[in-house]
C-alpha cells in the first residue's frame, strides 16, 4: 500500500464517530520521507476548525522549543505530524477528553510501516508517552521527561505546551532551562543528517 492511499483511508475513518462532538475530521500529515515524527494528543477546538495541526498557542509554543518557523515545521517531506487520535475529541471540566482509544492502536502501525525514514519521534503529553514507551515510562510526567536520554536515539518525551501547563513549567522550570537546549540540538541533527548515525548522542 502505498502511503497516499493509506492517508486517504485514515482521513475517510470514522471508526469512534458515535462519540465525537462533531463530524470526524482525521486531522495528519505524513509522507515517506519524513525524518521526524511529532506525536501528540488529539486535535483541539481549533484545529478542528482550520484542518492544520498545532495550529493554536500550542504549536506555537511547541515550534519555539525546537527553534523551527511554521515554513519548516509544516514541510511534509521533513516532518510527520501524526497525534495519539486525528479527530477532537471534546472538551470536559479539565480541557480536552482524552484521545479515542482504537485510533493509535489501529493506523499508528500501519503509518509506520510506510515512514522508513523516521530517525527520531517526540513523544508530547502523556498520552502520546503512554502508548509508544508503556512500562518503560517513569512514575510521573515530569521523570519521564527528566529521563530524555533513556529513550534515545528513538524517542523524546516532552510536556504538552499547553498554556494550561504553565504551573507544571513553573514547578519544573529545568526543563525550559537545560532539556529544551538539548531537544534542538537532537531536532536539528535529524532534520540535517544523511545517516542515522548523524545524531549526536
Amino acid at each position: 500500500m502505498q502511503i497516499e492511499t493509506l492517508l486517504a483511508q485514515i482521513r475517510a475513518c470514522c471508526l469512534c464517530a458515535d462519540r465525537l462532538p462533531n463530524l470526524p475530521r482525521p486531522i495528519l500529515r505524513a509522507s515517506a520521507t519524513a525524518r521526524l515524527l511529532i506525536v501528540g494528543q488529539a486535535p483541539g477546538r481549533r484545529v478542528h476548525e482550520t484542518g492544520i495541526p498545532w495550529n493554536d498557542p500550542s504549536g506555537d509554543r511547541l515550534r519555539d522549543w525546537l527553534a523551527i518557523d511554521k515554513e519548516a515545521f509544516y514541510d511534509t517531506q521533513r516532518i510527520a505530524i501524526v497525534p495519539t487520535a486525528f479527530c477532537y475529541p471534546g472538551s470536559g471540566v479539565r480541557g480536552d477528553l482524552p484521545p479515542s482509544p482504537e485510533c493509535a492502536p489501529t493506523w499508528h502501525p500501519l503509518l509506520h510501516a510506510q515512514m522508513h525514514e523516521i530517525r527520531l519521534t517526540l513523544l508530547v503529553g502523556t498520552h502520546a508517552q503512554a502508548y509508544y514507551l508503556g512500562k518503560r515510562r517513569k512514575a510521573t510526567l515530569a521523570a519521564t521527561v527528566q529521563a530524555w536520554q533513556d529513550y534515545l536515539p528513538d524517542y523524546f518525551p516532552l510536556p504538552h505546551p499547553s498554556p494550561r501547563n504553565r504551573l507544571w513549567m513553573k514547578r519544573n522550570a529545568w526543563f525550559e532551562e537545560s532539556v529544551v537546549a538539548q531537544l534542538r540540538l537532537q531536532v536539528a541533527a535529524v532534520l540535517q543528517a544523511h545517516a542515522p548515525d548523524d545524531l549526536p548522542r
